[in-house]
């Protein structure tokens, strides 16, 4: 696959040495992103999909649509800079603009942010912290290893939140 990626001018590597995205390669990786998470956020606010049911349909539909349907989709939405989750959508350009973040694992006790992102990675971790309110966009405080404060409410992390989510910094 290495081999077949450099001759598409995708990447640049060295026998058993690393692996590098070229220019070209960037480029097709940022449509790539752009193109899933514009279809998740199409998803979420144009059909009513949950946050945690979005990632697979769009693993689907991505494969499917072509650049005009695309375009359509990033207007009618107003062109959103994030997903979802947070993550944020590149431009028709490839550029991306993310402020300043703390992993919530790295931040210390007394740590107050704004959630800016949260891994799509485990389904059911997304539906307790939509429960607890921890979501792109709510105020959180690091209260302790295992605790935040979203707003006013004390929230017990589930297992892997920590790794998970992540804050202004």
């Amino acid at each position: 696959m290495v081999r077949k990626l450099a001759a598409q001018g995708l990447v640049t590597h060295r026998p058993y040495g690393p692996i590098s995205l070229s220019d070209a390669g960037a480029a097709r990786a940022a449509a790539v992103i752009r193109r899933h998470r514009l279809i998740e956020t199409w998803l979420v606010r144009e059909f009513g999909y949950g946050w945690d049911e979005v990632h697979d349909e769009a693993e689907v539909l991505e494969h499917s649509l072509s650049d005009r349907l695309l375009d359509g989709i990033d207007e009618r939405l107003g062109r959103p800079a994030f997903d979802p989750h947070g993550d944020a959508i590149p431009d028709a350009a490839g550029r991306v603009q993310r402020p300043p973040f703390v992993l919530l694992a790295s931040a210390p006790a007394g740590h107050a942010g704004r959630v800016l992102r949260v891994s799509d990675r485990d389904p059911a971790l997304l539906r307790t912290l939509e429960d607890g309110g921890v979501r792109p966009g709510a105020e959180v405080t690091a209260l302790d290893e295992s605790t935040v404060r979203v707003g006013e409410a004390p929230f017990a992390l589930p297992p892997g939140a920590r790794d998970a989510v992540w804050l202004t910094a």
